[in-house]
């Protein structure tokens, strides 16, 4: 699966991956207006055993499956993306 990974001008250290690149109509806007202008910053393919810096990779593909989008959250916040 590919997964293009925008960062959040507006929040520091905060990151949008996408499952479709610029298919930006996948978020709501309540999590879109947030986020402010978002820059582009990688393509990458996405697999179970790929290691990401901050996320867990399954987790992510669970949530690009589902809804098109996934949020990375700087490390001092909880992660409302992962259930627990």
């Amino acid at each position: 699966m590919q997964a293009y990974v925008y960062k959040s001008l507006r929040k520091s250290d905060t990151y949008l991956y996408l499952r479709k690149r610029d298919d930006f109509a996948a978020l709501p806007e309540a999590v879109r207006a947030p986020l402010g202008q978002l820059a582009f910053v990688l393509e990458f393919t996405l697999t179970p055993a790929r290691k990401l810096a901050r996320a867990d990779a399954v987790v992510v593909m669970a949530n690009l499956q589902a809804q098109g989008f996934h949020l990375q959250f700087p490390p001092t916040q909880p992660d409302p993306m992962v259930d627990g």
